[in-house]
């Protein structure tokens, strides 16, 4: 009878266990049941004081609280875009930041260009280019040099000097360094005309198109993330960050036919040389006006 309620005591504590295991397995390493503790979507609390070249923005208004909660979100989740982002202002904003300066432009402006361009080498589908996004009428009419050989609208230093130039100039007309902003994205006219049409002066009270809607909310929200990464989720250390190598100037008033051979001689290769210099568009520069150009070469 002993023998009977040991082998039965044994058997219950077996099922016990094999149960407990089961559930252990079930619950705390299924990926579907992982979930919730592995990852979590938070709403956001907006911080008070977001600001655009220290020009408040009205969170107290409904509509704009929802279009900067909507930016904040989206650019916060989009994790792979925000640390790529991060890693490139690294990059770029030791260059940008003192330009700024010199042009008497307001240090925000520097997430007005990481939001046009993402500080990478493209074109968008409209034809704008460079790190500012100008098109090409814009840049001409501002005395960049664009044609199949030279586009300086991918010169950061010449570029940003007119970028400076046309948010001045749109601020005076305007009246504001939002509404400057969003004229960047839309025109002077189209602002313009729409303010006087809907009798507002606030970019946050005009009905503006769909992209110039986001247009502002999207370099503020950018602006609080890569001010503020750790806050917002984005973990990495300095090493993980981009830099840029260091370069020296060489200037040239001649022509270059062979691109490849100048890198050579500054021992680089044409990619090399590329990087550095995106506004030379071919493997040689014509300069027949005898111009003076300022190239970059590594500082070896």
């Amino acid at each position: 009878m002993k023998s009977l309620q040991r082998i039965f005591s044994l058997l219950s504590v077996t099922l016990i266990t094999i149960v407990f295991f089961n559930g252990v397995h079930k619950s705390d390493t299924d990926p579907e049941t992982l979930t919730h503790r592995t990852y979590k979507i938070k709403s956001l609390k907006l911080p008070e004081g977001l600001n655009l070249a220290g020009e408040r923005v009205p969170l107290e208004i409904n509509d704009v609280r929802e279009r900067m909660e909507r930016e904040l979100l989206v650019n916060t989740y989009w994790q792979s875009n925000g640390l790529l982002l991060i890693k490139r202002a690294n990059k770029y904003f030791p260059i940008i930041e003192p330009l700024l300066k010199k042009y008497n432009l307001p240090d925000d402006f520097k997430f007005l260009a990481l939001a046009e361009s993402g500080f990478t080498d493209e074109t968008s589908s409209v034809g704008a280019a460079g790190m500012w996004h100008f098109m090409r009428a814009t840049g001409k009419e501002y005395g960049l040099e664009i044609n199949k050989n030279v586009d300086e609208r991918y010169n950061i230093e010449k570029s940003t000097k007119v970028a400076a130039e046309y948010l001045k100039k749109s601020k005076n007309k305007l009246g504001s360094w939002t509404l400057a902003a969003a004229a960047y994205n839309a025109g002077n006219y189209g602002v313009s005309k729409r303010l006087e049409t809907q009798q507002v002066s606030s970019y946050y009270d005009a009905l503006l198109p769909d992209e110039t809607e986001r247009y502002i909310f999207r370099i503020i929200a950018l602006k609080e993330i890569i001010s503020n990464p750790k806050k917002y989720g984005f973990v990495f250390e300095d090493s993980d960050l981009y830099t840029l190598e260091k370069t020296r100037t060489v200037k040239v008033d001649t022509v270059i036919t062979n691109l490849t051979n100048f890198a050579k001689n500054y021992g680089m290769n044409y990619k090399e040389l590329k990087i550095h210099n995106p506004w030379l568009r071919e493997n040689k520069l014509n300069n027949k006006s005898r111009k003076l150009y300022e190239i970059k070469v590594l500082d070896k």
